[in-house]
């Protein structure tokens, strides 16, 4: 699976819950997930703004960086450029969510997300979503 910096941000926050996060840490502590490369930035980004919210603390921001570390996620530096800028241009999505459409698109596997454009452009693509069923 693909999982993007939203559903991270799901497992860092006490404060923030949501049953298609907690299915995707459910199915990567038994498999493994893919990132695109920028991922690392914007998973310290999201915890860094809300330390400064007070949301979390540096050491809470430690903690989570290192349980996250053990994860199997791999990080994909090969993306194809021409189908991002597609995806982009078709579902008006910016580049770096189109990146992850492109990453689960081109591995056949499902993307976690929490955000509403990229799970509208993921249903158009017939790219396979993790979530619950209601």
């Amino acid at each position: 699976m693909v999982v993007d910096a939203s559903v991270a941000a799901c497992w860092a926050f006490r404060d923030e819950d949501h049953p298609h996060a907690d299915l995707a840490l459910a199915r990567l502590r038994s498999g493994e997930a893919l990132v695109p490369a920028w991922w690392w930035f914007e998973v310290r980004n999201i915890l860094v703004v809300n330390e400064r919210r007070g949301r979390i603390t540096e050491a809470e921001t430690a903690v989570f960086l290192r349980d996250l570390a053990r994860l199997p996620i791999t990080i994909d530096r090969a993306p194809e450029s021409g189908e991002i800028l597609r995806l982009a241009r078709a579902h008006r999505l910016s580049v770096y969510d189109a990146a992850y459409l492109e990453l689960a698109q081109r591995n056949r596997v499902d993307l976690a997300t929490l955000d509403a454009d990229l799970i509208r452009a993921a249903r158009a693509e017939a790219v396979p979503l993790i979530e619950t069923r209601a």
